[in-house]
């Protein structure tokens, strides 16, 4: 199976320092529903490792949650894409859990529903810590410039960045890449 793992603020969606609380305020960045629909039509099925500590700070609850989550899956449908699973931590960053990026529960728990070997798996995402939990289970390391990953546009990426880290414009510049990349080659005529 073919799987790459998202983050979802600042790489799917809009990010915000406020945090996305509602629907109305999940907006998608531009290009990237259409990148989720590129990956699904080459063969590539993708979940979604979010931190959520806004239900942990009480800012929100899982309904809330699940009505954003309904309102992606609408938007990407709408393109003709999927995103196949998505795995949230809800804690606070005080609660000590393994499951808060960039810790790897997450992805342990992704790597357990789809029984995939995960360093065959590409994580993306706009943040240090996205791309940290990622290869803390063996992911391949690809970076955004959207969302907070904006700041390390032209610039070199430090030592806490894990070894062999892809800098790509955004999502759909990243599945441009992908899609290319494990393309078969084309016969010779």
């Amino acid at each position: 199976m073919k799987l790459v793992i998202l983050d979802r603020d600042g790489t799917i969606n809009v990010d915000s320092d406020e945090f996305i609380k509602s629907p109305e305020e999940w907006q998608p960045l531009a290009g990237s529903l259409e990148a989720i629909a590129r990956l699904n039509h080459a063969g590539w099925h993708v979940a979604v490792a979010s931190n959520q500590s806004g239900l942990g700070r009480g800012l929100f609850d899982v309904a809330s949650l699940n009505a954003i989550h309904a309102k992606m899956h609408k938007a990407v449908s709408a393109l003709g894409g999927r995103i196949d699973a998505v795995f949230y931590c809800p804690h606070s960053p005080d609660e000590g859990c393994r499951c808060r990026k960039p810790l790897p529960g997450l992805f342990e728990q992704i790597g357990e529903r789809f029984g995939v070997d995960l360093s065959t798996v590409p994580v993306v995402g706009d943040t240090v810590r996205d791309i940290q939990a990622g290869a803390a289970v063996g992911c391949q390391p690809n970076l955004v410039l959207t969302g907070k990953g904006a700041a390390w546009r032209g610039k070199t990426l430090p030592a806490e960045f894990p070894e062999g880290t892809r800098v790509h414009e955004n999502l759909l510049a990243f599945a441009d890449w992908l899609v290319t990349k494990s393309a078969p080659p084309k016969p010779a005529v």
